[in-house]
Order: structure tokens, then C-alpha cells, then sequence
């Protein structure tokens, strides 16, 4: 769970930011006997292992949460949860996914409010020269400055992230068209652009961004676990929701910004949180209603937009 404040000055520039993230490490694997259930069952149980954070700027739930940009006034705070309800393991990307969602849905949110471009409000925030380029080359090839909407339910959005803040970066354009009646989202094109520094596999690269998306997407518009008050109530992975192939957006292009010469990046889960973000960003685009809790299904975007 994240909580975020922030505000805008009368230049529209940022003038204070908070961002509050509570979650357990996303790191409990099953590494010994201790780990997976049956250890804990037997007469004498094996030690269940102890959550422990992970120091940043790696972090763990609270991966990303350090905004890349450079903002005055920002107070960033984990509260970690030793102890969850539940059992719980790794999300991919452990909580990068869902605080370079929060923190890209809120530079939409200000945007939105200072009538100002995203693409700008970022940029005008940006000292990092290499994720400045990343999000001028995503732009550019996405034709972010020509956008037009076709009619309501048609929207665009755009996210960025440096992954871990010391890998590769991506960021993320995205263009969708939503059914009113139904609550679908078809995403018609996603652009990606990346630099992971020097590049050993250009192939390899774009099948890593291009994955990204498909199951970041899938993340935040379907998938669930679920369970009540003192059970889990989902039981296996046959009925577990997921994209299909009929859900995969029509079109995904990515970009790579050569940089030979430079430091390995590594690829790794940099696209995760971009995707789910800029999705979420072309979602209130296209409907006026924010989103802020995933997974964002066909049901809850109905019920929400069912009236406009």
C-alpha cells in the first residue's frame, strides 16, 4: 500500500512531495526446508526464515520509491511489515511495480492539474540526462506530440522509471480505446524505449521490454489472489485470471538507446512499472476517473465509467 501528497507551485513546479509505502520484503522465497509449507508441518518443524529488509537504493518493497527526478521537499518513508496475515513470496520486481506506479500516476494527476503536458512536467523535472533522453526517444517514436483523441474512451499515457534507480532505464508510452458497456481496455500501442548501457543483445533486450509489458499489463488489469477475513479463497492456478492472447496489445515497438562504450545495465524488471503506470495514466485519459487500486479488471472500470 502507498500513500502519496504532493503539491504545485504557482510556476507549476513541485514544491513538496511524500510518499509513504508499507509492505513486507516481496522476498520470501522458499530458499530452505523452513520456507515451504510442508517444513512447517511436521512434528518438528523446521525455523520459518525472517523477513528482513533489503537496504537501498536495492530495497524491496521499498524498490523504487525514491523518486529519479529531482524534487525539493521529499520525504520518503518504508514501513516494513515483518509479518503479513498471509504467506507471501516475490511479486516481479518486487515493489518497484507498484511505487513507480503511484509515483507515475501522481506526476498525471499534478499534470493534469497545472495544465501542463506530462511529457513536460517530467522532463521539467529531470536532471538525469540518460532518462531524459529515454523519455524524449519514447515520445518521439510514440508521436506523443501529435496525439489526438478520437472521442471519449480513446486515450494516452506515459511512464518512466529508472529500474532499482541504478540500472537500466525505460519508459513507456501507450495509446488504448475502453468499451463502455464492458469495461475492456484494448491497447492499441505500446512504445517502449530503453537504455541499459552497452548492449551484448538487441534481440534480447526487446523480448525483456516486450514481456514486461504483456505481464505487467496482466498484473495490473487482471491478476488476483484472493482470499477473506481467514482463508484464501483461490486455490489453483487453472482459474488464477491472466491475460490471453486476445488481451496482448495489438502492437509493441521498442527502442534502444545505443550507449557502447558504457557501463552493463542489465535489462532485468525495468519495464514492469512503466507499463502498469502508463496504462493506468492512458486509462484516466480516456475515462476522467482515476484508478488507484489494482488489478484494475474490466468489472471495476464498467462499474466506474457505466454512467459518463
Amino acid at each position: 500500500m502507498t500513500e502519496l501528497e504532493a503539491a504545485l507551485d504557482a510556476d507549476n513546479r513541485i514544491a513538496s512531495w511524500k510518499h509513504d509505502v508499507w509492505s513486507n520484503p516481496h522476498n520470501n522465497r522458499p530458499v530452505g526446508a523452513g520456507g515451504v509449507l510442508i517444513g512447517n508441518e511436521i512434528s518438528t518443524p523446521f525455523a520459518k526464515p525472517q523477513g528482513k529488509p533489503i537496504p537501498m537504493p536495492e530495497g524491496d518493497g521499498s524498490r523504487n520509491s525514491n523518486p529519479l527526478y529531482a524534487l525539493p521537499n521529499m520525504n520518503v518513508n518504508y514501513h516494513f511489515i515483518e509479518d503479513m496475515p498471509i504467506r507471501v513470496s516475490a511479486l516481479r520486481s518486487l515493489g518497484a511495480h507498484l511505487n513507480v506506479f503511484s509515483i507515475e500516476s501522481m506526476f498525471d494527476e499534478l499534470a493534469l492539474a497545472g495544465g501542463v503536458d506530462p511529457l513536460d512536467l517530467r522532463l521539467n523535472h529531470m536532471a538525469d540526462e540518460r532518462a531524459r533522453a529515454v523519455m524524449i526517444t519514447a515520445s518521439k517514436a510514440f508521436g506523443w506530440r501529435s496525439r489526438v483523441k478520437r472521442g471519449p474512451f480513446h486515450g494516452f499515457g506515459m511512464a518512466f522509471a529508472r529500474y532499482k534507480n541504478l540500472g537500466a532505464y525505460c519508459a513507456v508510452c501507450v495509446e488504448i480505446v475502453v468499451d463502455q458497456n464492458t469495461g475492456l481496455i484494448t491497447v492499441e500501442h505500446v512504445q517502449a524505449a530503453a537504455d541499459c548501457g552497452e548492449i551484448a543483445s538487441p534481440d534480447g533486450v526487446r523480448n525483456q521490454i516486450e514481456g514486461a509489458v504483456i505481464q505487467s499489463m496482466s498484473c495490473c488489469t487482471r491478476e488476483e489472489a484472493t482470499n477473506d477475513a481467514m482463508l484464501r479463497t483461490s486455490f489453483d492456478w487453472s482459474a488464477y485470471p491472466i491475460f490471453r492472447f486476445g488481451d496482448v496489445p495489438k502492437v509493441i515497438d521498442v527502442v534502444i538507446v545505443e550507449q557502447p562504450g558504457q557501463a552493463f545495465l542489465g535489462v532485468a524488471e525495468c519495464g514492469q512499472g512503466p507499463a502498469s503506470a502508463a496504462l493506468a495514466n492512458a486509462l484516466a485519459d480516456a475515462t476522467g476517473v482515476r484508478f488507484r487500486n489494482m488489478p484494475i479488471t474490466p468489472k471495476v472500470v464498467r462499474k466506474a465509467i457505466v454512467t459518463l
